[in-house]
């Protein structure tokens, strides 16, 4: 699920401090009860460092929250995201690096070298403080650790994935091409939305 952001959380990433200023906001955005279930987060950067998007790829139980690689590179695919941080949450408020912290950090790292998105760090968070594995140099610690080096099937799964979501997205934007055509010849909206599939805000846009 896509988080909303506003115009002044854009913002150019620096360090961890500033990854963790939005995912505060973002985490305490949640009633209580939510906040008491780990959830996961990716935020997606362009070259400049500049975030992208943030998605909640998942949300688990008090202790633990289970993902996917295609669960957590779609997004970064589509948006054509050039490298990503991982973010989740400890309700326990514990801000402890578990050993399957850095399973699923070491998988998705190496996942994100096949496909050509770097995986920059991953941040544990609480309501009031976090722990990042890059500050902590685990990060480079992963990426020399010779685990979850993918085999050839996986590799060329990952491959398969990756152009799936590209003809997806060429199929979105020749359906906006379409609807930028028929708006511009005088098609009223609810033709354009039933010929293209498209809903208003994103025929507004096109």
């Amino acid at each position: 699920m896509n988080v909303r952001l506003t115009e002044e959380q854009k913002i150019t990433i620096l360090n961890a401090h500033d990854v963790y200023s939005i995912m505060q906001q973002i985490l305490l955005r949640q009633n209580k009860i939510r906040r008491a279930q780990e959830h996961f987060w990716i935020v997606g950067l362009k070259a400049d460092n500049t975030i992208l998007f943030i998605e909640l790829v998942a949300i688990g139980a008090q202790n633990r929250v289970n993902v996917s690689p295609p669960d957590v590179f779609r997004m970064a695919i589509y948006k054509l995201a050039v490298r990503i941080i991982l973010v989740h949450n400890h309700p326990s408020g514990n801000l402890k690096i578990s050993q399957a912290d850095k399973n699923i950090t070491d998988r998705l790292l190496k996942v994100g070298q096949i496909i050509n998105i770097d995986v920059i760090d991953h941040l544990i968070i609480t309501e009031s403080g976090f722990t990042s594995f890059r500050d902590k140099d685990i990060m480079e610690e992963l990426r020399k650790s010779g685990f979850y080096e993918l085999v050839e099937q996986e590799s060329e799964e990952m491959k398969a994935f990756k152009l799936q979501i590209e003809k997806d997205k060429a199929k979105k934007e020749e359906r906006f091409d379409i609807a930028r055509r028929m708006k511009n010849v005088g098609y009223d909206i609810d033709t354009i939305k039933k010929l293209t599939g498209l809903n208003k805000r994103e025929i507004d846009k096109a």
